[in-house]
């Protein structure tokens, strides 16, 4: 018979969780494994809000196994440290990310590329090594392998450089990837959402002339003014996309919704690149004539990143001041902050204080 989530491992644990596909989020009390002599055990201060929590709460992709606990941009303090671990020590200010474990061992892990491994176990709605579920960081507490925790700058705050775990890495691997990071290059950002706005901050700090592409002409201003675009371009507006054909080097598409890629297809130069990184519900269409082989152009994907890309990015996002835009929630507003971000109601990402405002029941 089957424990259950508190009697399966020794460490008691507690927070908020998903049970069902309506998917309001309510205390929860669970575990966590001892502290292995690898793991690395922290408190939980700040959890960000990401999309996809929001879809695997609701189970929208039909992979999401009940009870649910949401959470993979983590960031907190350590408390206890196994005794093999070199890399972290009591009271280190840490992250963890979207993932927790990969086998280590295939070509993409060798390659620092564990995001990518056929093996990945991410950080809630999957199963561990163990067979027990992963459970993320809508919790007091997370126990990780110390490969998958992340060291934190000083001077990089705990709040608001949460989302960098999801939302920054998503944007900024990419760039860097794809070779969209080279001074002057035209660069596009699709979507002023969690993921784009942080995207344009990182595209700017590459030194690229970088254009907000919208269907929104109400998100100019804040795109120029506030967040240092060089240009606005309406999406909907066939004139204005009629007489940027042609013009962009590379464009990062950060919409989760169902749309067309031809428009932001013909923006592209000649051996231009289109990269999706967000996660519509129905697939898109590719359109391979003429629009993607009579200029050579690429249209790819890209997810997170590796451990030691992911430490580099919140390195640079340290070093050249670099923060997404959140509005700070307490624990037990979860749940109208969901149905805000449904709305795309929140500039630009919700952040829980968990450490302060998370209470056992």
């Amino acid at each position: 018979m089957a424990k259950s989530p508190e009697m399966e491992h020794p460490v008691k644990a507690f927070g908020w969780a998903a049970r069902d596909t309506t998917g309001i989020l309510s205390p929860f009390k669970f575990s966590r494994r001892a502290t292995g002599e690898y793991d690395v055990q922290l408190k939980v201060l700040y959890c960000g809000i990401c999309h996809s929590d929001l879809h695997n709460a609701k189970n929208d992709w039909e992979l999401t196994p009940y009870p649910v606990v949401p959470g993979h941009e983590i960031s907190g303090v350590v408390t206890e440290v196994g005794s093999k671990v070199k890399k972290f020590k009591v009271r280190d200010k840490v992250g963890v990310g979207c993932v927790v474990e990969s086998c280590r061992q295939c070509d993409q892990c060798n390659k620092d590329l564990e995001n990518y491994c056929s093996k990945l176990i991410l950080t809630y709605a999957a199963t561990d090594t163990d067979g027990t579920p992963t459970y993320g960081g809508y919790s007091d507490i997370m126990v990780v392998n110390e490969h998958f925790v992340l060291h934190w700058p000083e001077n990089l705050p705990l709040d608001a450089g949460a989302p960098l775990l999801c939302a920054g890495i998503t944007t900024y691997s990419p760039l860097r990837h794809y070779g969209l990071d080279k001074p002057g290059l035209h660069i596009g950002i699709v979507g002023l959402g969690g993921l784009g706005h942080v995207g344009v901050k990182f595209a700017k700090a590459f030194g690229t002339k970088v254009t907000v592409i919208s269907t929104s002409i109400n998100k100019k201003k804040e795109a120029i003014e506030k967040l240092g675009a060089d240009a606005f371009l309406i999406s909907r507006d066939e004139e204005e996309m009629r007489g940027a054909v042609g013009t962009f080097d590379g464009i990062i598409d950060t919409v989760s919704a169902v749309h067309s890629l031809s428009p932001l297809l013909s923006l592209l130069k000649p051996d231009g690149k289109l990269i999706t990184v967000g996660a519509p519900e129905k697939p898109l269409e590719v359109p391979i004539f003429p629009d993607l082989i009579t200029g050579r152009k690429m249209v790819a994907g890209s997810m997170i990143g590796g451990w030691k890309e992911t430490q580099e990015m919140l390195d640079f996002a340290a070093k050249h001041n670099i923060l997404p835009d959140v509005e700070i929630v307490t624990m037990d507003y979860v749940n109208t902050a969901m149905e805000r971000l449904v709305k795309s109601d929140v500039k630009y990402r919700f952040v829980i204080d968990v450490g302060k405002t998370l209470k056992p029941q």
